[in-house]
Parts: C-alpha cells; structure tokens; sequence
C-alpha cells in the first residue's frame, strides 16, 4: 500500500490538540482502509507531520476530514521510503532517506498509552508456595493479561516479573485493555477460589521514548507509579488519559491530586470503573 506524509502548517498546533485529533484519526481510519501510522511535530515551525498507510491521498484527506475536518495543507507520496527523521527546513517539508529492504516501516505511533499491571503479594506467594507452584497462578496472570492484549491491539514491551508494561496507539484501547483485565481476574477467581489473583493498573500517555524494543522517559515512569499508587483491584489513570477519552463510554471517578516523586506538578487522577 502507498505509503504518504501529509504536512499540516498550523500556529494554533499544539501537543495536546494534536494528541486528540489523531485520536480520533486512529478511530475513524479502518473505514478508509487507511492507517496513520506515526506524526512528529516542529514547534519552531508550527508544522506536523503524519505518516500515514492509504491506498490513495485521498483516503488519507478523508479520514481527517471526517475526524476533525483539520485537513492537511500539502500530502507527499513517499512509497518505498520510510521516515528516518525531520529537519527544520525552512520550506517545513520532511527529509527522507530509504530504508534497507529487509526493515520494513515502523508501525508504532509516536504517542502512545502506556499501562503497567501489578499482581498483589507476588513475593509472599512465591514464598509460600515455592518456586514452581507460584508458576501455576503466574501462567494463569499471564494468560489473562496477554489475552486481554490481544484482544485491544495492544503491544506487551516486557514483563516486570509479577505484571505487564504495555502500550497502545489508541487511548481508548489500553482504557478496554484495562477493564478487560480486571474482569479477566474476577472470571478467573470466582471459577478458582484456591488461586485468587488481584492486580493494580496504571496509564497514563504521552510520548516515550523508543529504544532498543523498550519505552523510556516520564510517561512511563508516570504510568508505573499511577501503577504502585491504585489499590489490588483497581485502574487508575492519569488526567490525560480522561481528557481524551471524552464521549466514550467509560466511567471516570475523579480520585483527586497527587505529587508523584520526581514530578514537578501533581497528577490529576481517576478511577475507571470496571464492575457491573
């Protein structure tokens, strides 16, 4: 399929506006058989930049259209190419280089939800039942959490030993990814009492950086300590996860403020609800 950039010049442009609308891109594109695939962004020149799978310019023009109607100002075919990085050309336009055939294009987006899970009392359960009996409950959390990935195209990047990291294109997939977990344990322990399991989840998003098949910098690290802060049972997510999922289904509890160590300002936060 052709692969294009498209170029929107915009002074108005900005993280959180472009957070938002391609949201909303990623929500509307499967019915153009299209997919947006990574942006970057130039403050200094108020440009952005998608990168984006289409099986014409057009397609690619209706998705934004339909999703916020910001339409692009210029779109440039670039099939064959994939995008390395941009530099501050004064005409704003992408420089591209070719890649070697075997690497095909990165289909990550540069914004991504991370979400972290952590299984209550894995230490004090290894210690009672050893070594090779906790593998027993451990293979069943594992296979709950992977299904529910699966399931919401979500992206396992490691296993922290007694939970998962994760990240989602698409906001609203790690809120289901979320909610599918916590029913996924509830199922499991009504149907096995004697291996009862209860997980804390943290999200939050932003953009990470991307470095030898991992995630780093403060939207992870917010994600994990969201993690540490919910209770055995909980999802907790940060504001920016709220914020763009406004107009979807799910049930948001503002749980208040909190100063999280290495943090300048306090984190807004918010319970999803997941019963009933």
């Amino acid at each position: 399929m052709p692969l294009y950039m498209d170029v929107h010049k915009n002074e108005q442009l900005n993280l959180d506006v472009i957070a938002i609308a391609h949201q909303r891109d990623l929500e509307v594109q499967q019915k153009y058989g299209v997919r947006y695939l990574r942006w970057w962004f130039n403050d200094d020149l108020h440009s952005l930049y998608c990168l984006v799978e289409a099986p014409s310019a057009e397609a690619a023009t209706a998705v934004h259209r339909e999703a916020h109607a910001n339409v692009a100002d210029e779109i440039i075919e670039v099939a064959g190419f994939a995008v390395e990085g941009f530099l501050g050309a004064s005409d704003g336009k992408p420089v591209v280089r070719e890649e070697p055939p075997d690497q095909p294009p990165s289909t990550d987006t540069a914004f991504r939800a991370i979400l972290f899970t952590d299984m209550e009392g894995s230490t004090s359960l290894t210690q009672r039942l050893g070594d090779e009996a906790a593998m027993q409950p451990l293979r069943a959390h594992n296979a709950i959490i992977r299904d529910a990935l699966q399931q919401h195209a979500g992206n396992e990047v490691k296993h922290t030993g007694d939970g998962v990291m994760a990240s989602f294109a698409a906001v609203a997939r790690a809120v289901e990814c979320a909610i599918g977990v916590q029913r996924g344990f509830e199922s499991h322990n009504a149907a096995n009492p004697e291996m009862s399991m209860r997980v804390r989840i943290g999200a939050t998003a932003g953009e990470p950086v991307a470095e030898n098949r991992d995630l780093f910098g403060a939207t992870v690290q917010l994600a994990a300590r969201l993690c540490s802060h919910a209770e055995p049972g909980q999802i907790l997510v940060s504001g920016v996860i709220r914020d763009l999922c406004i107009g979807k289904r799910f049930a948001f509890q503002e749980r208040g403020e909190s100063l999280f160590k290495g943090f300048d300002e306090p984190v807004r936060l918010f319970e999803v609800g997941w019963q009933g």
